[in-house]
């Protein structure tokens, strides 16, 4: 990708002396961000209807969307009324609150309020006032539980439990808050949380999160085809990516055996055709996030990978008892 953002995260991720200059700040942040989680405990709000919120606290995916559809589904299973609140990130309305359907122009709203409105069929309310947005919910839809995608340090929303994802692959960096590094808060934030989930590989005291490839999709035409018989069809690909870490998609299709020339685009990035205008003809294989925005324009030769989140046995269970307030056994 070669931009600044890519050389900052670098910086992040592998280690920089010129990021040392901007200690001072990141101090400050650190400072801040103690400062507001204390004020937010010490008024201890609560909340008119349970509320999960499922966030991180670094820069940039680490999962959550995987997550939060997870449990949406675990809910709804259970006959229990979500709603999902979102900032829709990488959207492009003016106005709010916004609710999101199926049909929504992920362009328009951001990728991941459509792709968990696609995949669970539930209510996603944006509003970067995400205590507007609950309040929204309430009124309009009576929900039995609220799911927050993101919006951890969004301490106007008053939440029943949190959940934290962290990148097993990347990690924490430096271990700095910004700018000099990639963390919203400091580390220390992961002890007040109910639940740490890592994707990608181990974290030390947290629940292994793993992402299971379903079948290989047509943006076209809805076609599926599984591992093997794309492979058979489809040796060779190119492999795009615009989200928080391609490298962890790109490793998948590599695991199932795709021969894969990778393209990588920045988080949320704003597709347009041309983006994908390879000229050898290769079929182009995406992630889900990114398939529901180029679906609008998109040729016969394009397919998408979805996966789905697999956490340890009962632990979605006891993630929504903890924000309903019930007792469960602890998963180990």
């Amino acid at each position: 990708m070669g931009s600044l953002s890519e050389w900052i995260q670098q910086g992040w991720y592998k280690g920089s002396p010129w990021l040392v200059p901007l200690r001072p700040l990141s101090m400050l942040v650190s400072l801040e961000a103690k400062r507001r989680l204390q004020r937010f405990r010490k008024e201890k709000p609560s909340p008119p209807v349970p509320v999960l919120v499922v966030g991180n606290i670094t820069v940039g995916g680490t999962g959550k969307t995987p997550l939060v559809i997870a449990l949406v589904q675990a809910a709804v299973a259970r006959g229990l009324k979500v709603v999902v609140v979102s900032r829709g990130f990488g959207g492009k309305i003016d106005h709010y609150p916004h609710l999101v359907t199926a049909d929504s122009n992920a362009l328009e709203v951001g990728d991941e309020p459509v792709l968990i409105a696609r995949r669970t069929g539930v209510p996603v309310i944006l509003d970067p006032d995400r205590r507007n947005a609950l309040d929204v919910a309430i009124r309009d839809h009576a929900p039995d539980l609220v799911i927050s995608d993101d919006g951890l340090q969004h301490y106007a929303l008053p939440r029943s439990a949190e959940i934290v994802v962290v990148d097993g692959q990347r990690g924490l960096g430096n271990g700095r808050c910004l700018p000099e590094g990639p963390l919203r808060e400091p580390a220390t934030r992961l002890k007040e949380v109910d639940f740490v989930v890592s994707t990608g590989g181990g974290w030390s005291g947290a629940h292994p999160m793993i992402m299971r490839p379903a079948d290989i999709t047509s943006l076209a035409t809805g076609e599926t085809l599984d591992h093997q018989a794309f492979l058979r069809e489809h040796p060779q690909v190119h492999a795009v990516a615009g989200i928080g870490n391609p490298k962890r998609f790109f490793n998948l299709l590599s695991i199932l055996g795709l021969s894969a020339t990778p393209h990588v685009f920045p988080d949320h990035h704003a597709f347009q055709p041309a983006d994908l205008a390879f000229a050898d003809g290769l079929p182009v294989l995406m992630t889900e996030k990114d398939a529901v925005k180029c679906a609008p324009f998109a040729e016969p030769h394009w397919w998408y990978l979805p996966v789905t989140a697999s956490l340890p046995e009962g632990l979605l269970e006891q993630m929504l008892d903890r924000a309903l307030g019930k007792d469960a056994d602890p998963v180990v």
